[in-house]
């Protein structure tokens, strides 16, 4: 069954959700596992895209969008993802997708932002009350 961990960044910036998110697509790939990072609009995918490139000074993950190389290995997508990508789903989105059951692990990222914080509450209870297994991450000042 899909786990969930939800990642808690001490911070009121909706901006942490993305340095974590590259480290967390960054992790995950040298792990060789296959990453889809849902994006929540296109503003939020071309941000995360050029930080993607340039987050860590001696390297940058490699990746692509959803639509122009369902071969990477870490793809940045606004809908369903290609068929394959199922490791884990970074979900920078507001809701649960609905094809969440699709991947073996899904990260929700929390920030201190109150529609950030009350949609991440709901997801949690939806997730909870569908049976998949939970974990929270308390992460340190960024």
């Amino acid at each position: 069954m899909t786990r969930v961990d939800f990642y808690v960044i001490p911070s009121a910036d909706p901006d942490a959700r993305l340095t974590i998110a590259c480290r967390l697509a960054d992790k995950a790939w040298r792990q060789g596992m296959r990453v889809y990072l849902l994006c929540a609009d296109e503003a939020q995918r071309d941000t995360l895209d050029a930080r993607l490139w340039s987050f860590r000074g001696e390297a940058f993950v490699p990746h692509n969008a959803a639509e122009e190389d369902a071969e990477t290995a870490v793809l940045l997508g606004l809908g369903a993802p290609p068929t394959g990508q199922n490791d884990l789903l970074i979900n920078l989105t507001l809701t649960v997708p609905a094809f969440a059951r699709e991947f073996a692990r899904i990260a929700e990222l929390v920030v201190e932002e109150p529609a950030i914080r009350q949609a991440a509450r709901e997801n949690f209870r939806y997730y909870r009350d569908q049976g998949y297994p939970l974990q929270d991450h308390r992460l340190p000042r960024l």
